[in-house]
């Protein structure tokens, strides 16, 4: 089967919160729900920045405004499918089941990781695309044993560029995997621009090449990515293949908290991309249905703040000393002589400094 190139990109709800297209047919408190954990992770990326900052958390990657993406790509999965993110999903996360404080806990370092089995989502991975293979080999899993589910793959617009993700979509195309990969199209990889990755119009015209339906999508749009989605998990589900979907958003922070995005990013272009914020997009929108106000807006981010207040309290009063040699340990099996000379002078400096 062949398929064409995706000519458009599709959008239901306009950056003006006027609807362009039909909406997913959702009862009124999933629509608002929607918009609760939106603002749950725009609250989260600032206070876990706050936190780094204050020196009380590790390196970060802040995710506002690709808080619409994330939500839309989670919302209509299944228990049984799986999730396997980058590190810019932690709403995803958060739907999938995932405690805001085992999130707090990897970007702090600590392992194991407390993730559930039972939330069917894989530890977020920071090494660029290599968590396609193993996404690929799952959905083959799960074909073998003819499950009627599907697996998810989030990546960036820079992972397009590895291998593994050129390689992965080559063998999901071949096989028929039930495999639906998002990439997370937010304009830069770290200060690479998007137009420095490809020289084709979309990352999504990968798709027909690799023998599957390639989709452009407003990622800050949560209808639009909601009702792709949905599309793509059905023909997985239903033994159709694999689907490609560029999520085409914008990070309005920095890159990571270790990075300055003022050093190579115009500020007009943030001023532009400001304009088309995917909650007040979708906030417009509720209001026009009625289902939101003022009043209500607001009680809804004081509920979120004190939800992520008695997680970081909890995440700081539960959490031991982090241990300079667990890392060591963990490794390889047999520590080489080499890295074991390393431990030893790292754990003689902090006694000194002690």
């Amino acid at each position: 089967m062949t398929f064409s190139l995706p000519t458009h990109v599709t959008q239901v709800i306009s950056p003006e919160g006027k609807l362009v297209s039909d909406p997913p047919e959702l009862p009124p408190e999933q629509l608002v729900e929607f918009y609760r954990w939106m603002v749950l992770g725009r609250v989260f990326s600032n206070r876990m920045v706050a936190l780094q900052r204050q020196g009380r958390m590790g390196t970060f990657a802040p995710l506002n405004g690709q808080e619409a993406a994330s939500v839309g790509l989670a919302a209509p999965m299944m228990d049984d499918d799986w999730l396997v993110g980058s590190y810019r999903e932690a709403i995803s996360f958060f739907m999938r089941g995932i405690p805001i404080t085992a999130i707090m806990e990897q970007w702090a370092g600590y392992i194991p990781i407390s993730y559930s089995p039972a939330t069917n989502v894989m530890p977020i991975q920071v090494v660029l695309a290599s968590q396609m293979p193993h996404a690929v080999g799952m959905a083959m899993a799960m074909q073998y044993k003819k499950k009627a589910s599907a697996v998810v793959a989030v990546i960036g617009d820079g992972a397009t560029s590895e291998g593994d993700f050129n390689e992965s979509l080559n063998f999901a195309g071949a096989f028929k995997a039930p495999l639906v990969t998002v990439v997370q199209n937010n304009g830069w990889a770290i200060s690479v621009p998007r137009e420095k990755q490809t020289a084709a119009e979309y990352i999504a015209h990968r798709g027909p090449a690799f023998g599957m339906p390639g989709y452009v999508v407003d990622g800050n749009d949560v209808f639009a990515v909601f009702k792709t989605m949905e599309t793509c998990l059905e023909r997985a589900r239903a033994g159709e293949g694999p689907s490609l979907i560029e999520v085409i958003t914008y990070r309005m922070g920095a890159h990571t908290t270790a990075d300055d995005p003022t050093k190579y990013r115009p500020p007009e272009e943030l001023a532009e991309w400001e304009k088309k914020d995917p909650i007040t997009r979708y906030r417009i929108y509720l209001r026009t249905l009625g289902l939101l106000n003022e009043e209500k807006e607001a009680g809804i981010e004081e509920e979120v703040r004190q939800e992520l207040q008695i997680a970081v309290e909890r995440y700081e009063s539960e959490r031991p000393a982090q241990r300079a040699e667990k890392y060591f340990d963990l490794v390889y099996n047999d520590t080489p002589p080499q890295l074991a000379r390393q431990r030893d002078e790292l754990l003689q400096f902090l006694n000194r400094e002690r």
